[in-house]
């Protein structure tokens, strides 16, 4: 298997010194662009929610690394927060999928995401941190909201973009918005009999 791999390796650092960089120089074949019928509104919106998810990912890690922290040391919140990120994340993939499936994912992908700056990176206790991520679900379903009217309006009509964000993705932020308030309920309330204790033992239910 070595000598395999060995006789592979230089093959590989032949061919290369004989015909160069290995790249592609075929052209794009000419084919029917009429199934590509996105337009440029709705498209700038999908983009824009694309990024909207990506920031709120970043936010919810930023969120579960300092309560991972040992100083901090909830390791309730942190795993909600880092599940919190994977599925914003998530969102955003599907995104690009679907831009994907519609042929309108084109530009290198540093055109189509900008790294986040994290505006917050510590938190004074888990309700002030429920609270932002209650403040930030909002944020994104407003988001959402914004661009199903962009996409369902004339003239664009994309019954079936706005349908899958209606169904799935407004769906899902409703869902998530009411479990963070009544976690954030719960909390408060623990949190004004018990104290800190509350919030220590609200993290262990986590």
């Amino acid at each position: 298997m070595m000598k395999f791999l060995a006789s592979f390796l230089v093959l590989a650092v032949v061919a290369q010194q004989a015909y160069g960089d290995f790249k592609c120089s075929l052209e794009v074949p000419e084919i029917p662009k009429n199934w590509i019928d996105m337009k440029d509104a709705c498209i700038a919106g999908v983009r824009h929610q694309i990024q909207e998810e990506i920031n709120a990912s970043y936010q919810y890690l930023a969120m579960g690394a300092y309560f991972a922290r040992d100083t901090v040391n909830r390791g309730g919140f942190a795993e909600h927060f880092f599940k919190s990120a994977k599925e914003e994340r998530e969102h955003g993939s599907k995104l690009v999928e679907y831009l994907s499936m519609r042929g309108q994912l084109t530009d290198n992908v540093s055109n189509l995401i900008t790294v986040p700056t994290v505006p917050k990176q510590e938190w004074k206790d888990g309700a002030s941190a429920l609270e932002d991520a209650l403040e930030l679900e909002i944020k994104v379903t407003r988001s959402i909201r914004k661009l199903i009217q962009t996409c369902e309006g004339k003239p664009y009509n994309h019954y079936h973009l706005v349908d899958y964000l209606t169904g799935v993705y407004l769906e899902e932020q409703l869902h998530g918005q009411r479990e963070l308030a009544g976690k954030l309920t719960t909390l408060k309330k623990m949190m004004s009999t018990h104290g800190e204790l509350g919030e220590f033992l609200f993290d262990k239910n986590l």
